[in-house]
């Protein structure tokens, strides 16, 4: 069953390496990040399921705990593990498997810093698009698979909400990052599960898919929502949310 969630973005720009200058653009974000992860560790789940868009030909990707990721593409020497542990070279951690997408290496990050060690870690790549049925469905999976299941879901909201935005303006986004923003902060399970995924596609929102797996396994755990941050710097929305 599923007993906490925590929504947070994903962009490269919460690693402060990879802002560099524009570091404390994101500072309030990343507050918001970690008190959201803090309600994931005080509900002492038995597992957490890390969960995050990725490209790439599989609908589905696990990724075991210890699973290695890299900012290195985005020129910094910036290493982590999905353990929740911070990654040192030459610290017995093999680069063995899949790398992790990106999404999930910005989650690896954000538990680093709030020294995560409630519970075993599980990594989920969501191909975008997938089709909100499946998604649904296997987020029901995971909620029936532990007595108590927290889920870390990553995933930016519309990336066009202005006219320098990744995806130019769209009229549309603003209206669409509202709704989605109400649904997080009241843990509004039928109107995740209701997204328009033609018009997710659309206003390039690739937490659409992540969110819709949110819904399917918080159906019937009664759970209440908090949004923690709102805001669209660079043009993208980015959202935090917990639930417990």
């Amino acid at each position: 069953m599923l007993v906490s969630a925590a929504v947070c973005p994903c962009p490269p720009l919460l690693v402060p390496a990879v802002a560099a200058g524009a570091a404390p653009e994101l500072d309030t974000a990343r507050d918001a990040c970690a008190d959201a992860l803090g309600v994931l560790a005080a509900s002492r789940p038995d597992r957490l399921m890390v969960v995050g868009p990725a490209a790439g030909p599989a609908d589905l990707q696990t990724y075991p705990q210890g699973a290695y990721g890299s900012f290195g593409g985005y020129g910094v020497a910036v290493d982590v593990t999905l353990d929740g542990k911070p990654h040192e070279p030459g610290n017995g951690h093999a680069r063995s498997g899949a790398p992790l997408p990106t999404s999930l290496a910005v989650a690896a990050w954000l538990l680093t810093h709030v020294a995560w060690s409630a519970s075993p870690i599980q990594g989920l790549a969501v191909r975008e698009p997938l089709d909100a049925e499946r998604c649904i469905k296997t987020g029901s999976n995971i909620a029936r698979e532990d007595e108590r299941v927290a889920l870390l879901v990553m995933g930016d909201a519309s990336a066009c909400r202005t006219l320098k935005a990744p995806g130019y303006l769209d009229e549309r986004a603003a209206t669409f990052d509202a709704e989605v923003a109400r649904a997080l902060g009241s843990a509004d399970v039928a109107a995740l599960a209701a997204l328009d995924e033609s018009l997710a596609t659309d206003l390039k929102a690739a937490g659409r898919a992540c969110w819709q797996v949110l819904a399917g396994a918080a159906e019937g755990a009664s759970l209440g929502g908090a949004l923690l941050y709102e805001d669209a710097p660079y043009g993208v929305g980015y959202l935090v949310a917990a639930w417990s």
